[in-house]
């Protein structure tokens, strides 16, 4: 794979060389020059070709942009590419002399007209501003219309009036368009052209830089370094010189830990099951997100070149947000997601034995005030486990204010909740876990048992991320760290060599009660897989699943309810945590298991036969055991099979996990991870060149 890439970016950098010096040329007329004309040789003549005087004589030295570097899922398919695209523009080298400057106005507004014509397109340019350019900027060609892809290019060929040629410039191109559009960000104009005199260093086409995401927060590893064009014009204004001197250094390589095949599905469920919600999904032992999904989402190719002020107000001023990434930036209450973190604070604190019975009736009087269960009925006397099974709230008010608030509230920080994960994300948000001083500076009092009882159905001032649900529940699962998550899995040069690969790592340990996390995970276990769980609905047909469905109140001044469904999976041998996300619309009946779950249950059943795979158990392994040689001992080491239970626990190395080493020597190079071969042609495009118009393509202007 490795020396694939470097025959491509040598083939592809052999095309930056400059053209053949003796090249025929046009004079101003667009008759070619005589014998006698023809007989300097070019760099004699520009030699002689002073910088702003002698006719049209012209030397100049213009910056090439460099490609910006490739956005990659974890096993190299694109995310982010660069293209080469089109725009018409005015060749003003086309003019012979003129008696005055206007008529190179005139000769071009009939050019932009006649572009507009063939291009079923309005754009429009003052006099002013035509002028000016013919004056000092008339040995560049002038882009006139929209960008054109390659196939909108070949089809005007043939078409092109004499006069406009085709510009090449590099652009950003997102093949998914609107995948992981939160994530992945967008790029914006890094330079604008200038308009007045021509100076050394001036950029070829518009540069662009991160402005967005992943685009934003990476530009520097994207963005390459900036190569060198010299163009030399004659007193004639006959180009004879036209070299590039430095070549552009490509920029490197992003691998982010996403699935491309999982986030395109994830986001497929999110659009069919919800109008507006998030989605995802976390390795529990190594903390790499696999699918970071929000809805409504919207098109990163709307920004390429540029978005339009029209464009930008409208998905701006949209009701539903689409340019808000609700995975990370939304703070949501965490409804009956937060319950586990009761139980863990209140079995870990000696509130509660493991299997103590508390009786829970409907609704239980605190203060003035009933606080009810989400159904009728009396459920008597129950245990943690079945507490959580059926997530009965008046266990949680009673063992909540029995353990104390900022006990409980104290778990939930180690689980994350209350502060940012720490990925390279733009506007991630904290959400919330409130100590006691902020309780009394937003509620003008102490504390109150009415206050923790909220607070331990996740509501009040508590609120959350769906990220953070996401590692709290990959937290439970692992049950005993907190990971680091990761987003990013390689940065790579342009040449793929591994440059920085992050290793995988604790955040925190987990210091809770071991019996407290079993009865946890017991309890979450019993939610999706006992008759009576609450989201027994979403269980799986090939692996045990264990989960926590959750009913917000949202938006209590419009209606408006949030579910969730949250947890990980398998049982035995936890390896994926989730979170799914679903808005109600105000006065919408919703629950997590009706309408949260379903969307987990599908994107997992959706994958059976990869995560059978994935989730099989590693196989029994053959141990050396040295007996206690003597000098003359004739004993030899001896294999013995162990079980799986006898497996230290480690976290394992599926075949697409590859092992990284940093720092690194030159002899230890992590393996990269290979980019896709059928985006290769879009890694580092040719330095664009302006498309010759021969006269046999020229339009008949008669």
């Amino acid at each position: 794979m490795k020396q694939l890439s470097l025959y491509f970016f040598t083939f592809v950098l052999s095309s930056l060389e400059a053209q053949e010096t003796g090249e025929r040329v046009e004079s101003p007329s667009g008759q070619a020059p005589s014998s006698r004309e023809e007989s300097p040789s070019p760099r004699s003549l520009a030699k002689t070709a002073s910088l702003f005087n002698d006719g049209e004589a012209r030397t100049m030295t213009l910056s090439i942009p460099a490609p910006r570097g490739l956005i990659l899922d974890r096993k190299g398919q694109p995310i982010a590419q660069t293209k080469i695209g089109y725009h018409l523009a005015l060749d003003f080298t086309q003019l012979g002399k003129l008696d005055s400057p206007s008529q190179a106005v005139e000769w071009a507004q009939d050019l932009i007209a006649k572009s507009n014509q063939l291009l079923k397109t309005d754009q429009s340019y003052t006099d002013e501003d035509l002028l000016n350019y013919y004056q000092n900027r008339r040995w560049i060609a002038r882009k006139i219309s929209p960008v054109l892809d390659e196939q909108q290019a070949k089809d005007l060929e043939g078409k092109i009036p004499q006069g406009l040629t085709l510009l090449p410039v590099y652009l950003r191109h997102y093949p998914e368009h609107s995948l992981a559009a939160h994530v992945i960000g967008y790029v914006g104009a890094q330079t604008i052209l200038p308009s007045g005199p021509i100076f050394d260093g001036d950029p070829l086409f518009p540069s662009v830089m991160g402005k967005a995401g992943l685009e934003k927060i990476y530009d520097d590893k994207l963005r390459g370094v900036p190569g060198q064009k010299k163009i030399i014009y004659d007193p004639q204004g006959r180009k004879v010189l036209d070299e590039v001197i430095k070549r552009p250094r490509p920029g490197g390589n992003v691998v982010t830990t996403l699935d491309l095949e999982w986030q395109r599905f994830a986001e497929q469920v999110l659009e069919e099951g919800s109008q507006r919600g998030a989605f995802i999904v976390i390795d529990i032992h190594t903390g790499e997100v696999l699918v970071m999904a929000s809805r409504p989402t919207y098109d990163l190719n709307d920004f390429i070149p540029f978005i339009s002020t029209k464009r930008y107000n409208e998905l701006r001023d949209r009701p539903d947000a689409p340019l808000f990434g609700r995975a990370y930036m939304a703070e949501y209450p965490p409804a009956s997601t937060f319950k586990p973190m009761v139980v863990l604070g209140a079995i870990d604190s000696g509130a509660i034995r493991y299997d103590e019975l508390v009786n829970c009736p409907y609704q239980i009087r605190i203060g003035d005030k009933f606080f009810k269960n989400h159904s009728p009925g009396d459920l008597g006397p129950i245990n943690a486990q079945r507490a959580l099974a059926l997530s009965a709230n008046p266990w949680f008010y009673q063992v909540g204010i029995r353990t104390g608030t900022q006990r409980f509230l104290s778990v939930a920080r180690q689980f994350g909740f209350g502060s940012k994960t720490g990925l390279p994300l733009i506007g991630e948000q904290d959400g919330n876990i409130p100590t006691a001083e902020e309780i009394q500076e937003k509620m003008g009092r102490p504390t109150s048992h009415g206050d923790t009882a909220n607070l331990s159905i996740g509501q009040g001032l508590a609120t959350a991320t769906p990220l953070q649900v996401a590692q709290a529940m990959a937290a439970i699962g692992n049950g005993s760290a907190l990971m680091e998550l990761q987003l990013i899995r390689q940065i790579q040069d342009f040449h793929g060599r591994v440059i920085e690969a992050p290793k995988f790592k604790k955040r925190a340990d987990i210091e809770i009660n071991p019996v407290a996390m079993t009865i946890t995970q017991e309890g979450m276990h019993d939610v999706v897989n006992s008759s009576y769980g609450t989201g027994r609905g979403s269980r799986l047909s090939f692996t045990v699943m264990c989960g926590k469905t959750g009913t917000a109140q949202w938006k209590p001044e419009k209606n408006q309810n949030l579910a969730w469904f949250s947890g990980y999976l398998p049982y035995d041998n936890p390896r994926y945590a989730f979170v799914a996300v679903y808005e109600g619309v105000p006065d919408e009946r919703v629950s997590g298991s009706r309408n949260a779950a379903p969307l987990v249950r599908r994107f997992f059943e959706h994958f059976e036969e990869e995560l059978k795979e994935n989730l099989k158990p590693a196989a029994k392994a053959l141990v050396i055991v040295e007996d206690d040689w003597g000098e003359n001992s004739d004993s030899i080491p001896r294999a013995i099979s162990v079980s799986e239970d006898d497996i230290p626990v480690a976290i394992p190395i599926t075949d697409d996990e590859i092992p990284v080493a940093v720092p690194f020597e030159e002899n230890e190079i992590p393996v990269a991870i290979p980019v896709d071969p059928a985006s290769l042609n879009e890694i580092v495009p040719a330095v664009p060149e302006a498309l010759p118009i021969t006269p046999e393509n020229l339009q008949n202007q008669q």
